[in-house]
């Protein structure tokens, strides 16, 4: 897989990475901060050395507690009053629910009927007024403009916002921190807001480390825009990874064109055997989002050989019965 060069774009995100060092102070007394677990076997079966981000042990089991702290800690006094609002099939909607019961903020979150039922769940038990809608973009999107229309809540975006993504890049900037010498950082893209967050730090801290992303092939809408240079609408998917199902925002695409260095695929097979090897391996619980870069170096062993990669792993919010029954 060649790298691709970087572009310039006159309307290119204000985000460096002064912008996460910022948000990194205001959320350090509010977040995890996750260890990097390494396995030995997992190693010597990629021919590489693999350090891995545990994202999915931060608060409401996934990064995105980061850029939801970040954003609502960005509010003004009069805004918080407000509340929030969003949509998300999930982990999204968990941190901003969290994060705004920490905070003492109404939290108004939209999920599709056929969101995974612990993430539904965990909204609920956070004290997040859910609206259930159809599993439609365009379901979403109405029904958080009837809901802010009615409340006056503040919209948190789940990705394309330069405060969700400061707020991930935190992630990104622990990794640094905790593992040295990495030749490769990687972490699985969606929507973009790690990706974009984690690219801005990397970048920012060395220029010569390269970003790499890592996409199911049966939602590769990144991976075509990336190649294409235009933003590209995603597809219908039944991926197993549920949470890359989302297309970019025009701020993560901007990003990600500006500093990342290559999106990869995988298949549906390979991230079901990463899955079930970090499971074995690390002894932590995934989702199967999480496992998307790992399934990446396991179908391109050669280009990663002898090469120490950082992973973030993004998220441990399983719906278990789906695998167990």
């Amino acid at each position: 897989m060649p790298y691709i060069e970087n572009w310039t774009n006159k309307n290119m995100p204000t985000l460096d990475l002064s912008h996460i060092l910022a948000a990194a102070e205001r959320i350090k007394t509010h977040i995890h901060y996750t260890p990097v677990m390494q396995s030995h076997t997992l190693n010597e079966l990629c021919g590489c050395d693999l350090f891995f981000k545990c994202e999915n042990l931060q608060k409401v089991g996934a990064f995105k507690f980061r850029g939801a702290m970040n954003a609502l800690l960005s509010l003004t006094e009069a805004e918080k009053k407000q509340g929030v609002a969003t949509h998300s099939s999930g982990n999204h909607a968990a941190g901003v629910a969290y994060a705004a019961k920490l905070l003492g903020i109404p939290a108004y979150i939209v999920m599709p009927k056929n969101a995974p039922e612990t993430k539904k769940q965990a909204v609920a038990y956070y004290g997040g007024q859910i609206t259930f809608c159809e599993p439609t973009l365009a379901a979403r999107e109405q029904s958080l403009a009837q809901i802010t229309q009615q409340t006056g809540a503040i919209f948190i975006p789940p990705y394309n916002d330069e405060r969700i993504i400061a707020g991930q890049g935190t992630a990104a900037l622990e990794l640094l921190q905790q593992t040295r010498h990495l030749d490769i950082v990687m972490a699985p893209v969606g929507g973009g807001g790690l990706l974009s967050g984690a690219a801005i730090t990397v970048k920012g801290q060395n220029p010569n480390l390269k970003v790499i992303a890592a996409e199911p092939a049966q939602a590769d809408d990144a991976y075509r825009s990336f190649y294409s240079g235009q933003l590209q609408l995603p597809k219908h998917s039944d991926t197993i990874a549920d949470g890359l199902r989302t297309g970019l925002g025009d701020i993560t695409f901007a990003v990600i064109r500006q500093h990342v260095d290559a999106i990869m695929l995988c298949s549906e097979a390979a991230i079901k055997q990463a899955m079930l090897l970090i499971w074995q391996r690390l002894k932590v619980v995934i989702e199967p989002s999480s496992a998307v870069p790992l399934a990446v170096i396991l179908e391109n062993k050669p280009f990663f050989t002898d090469k120490r990669i950082g992973i973030i792993l993004t998220g441990g919010n399983l719906d278990l019965a789906n695998f167990i029954t």
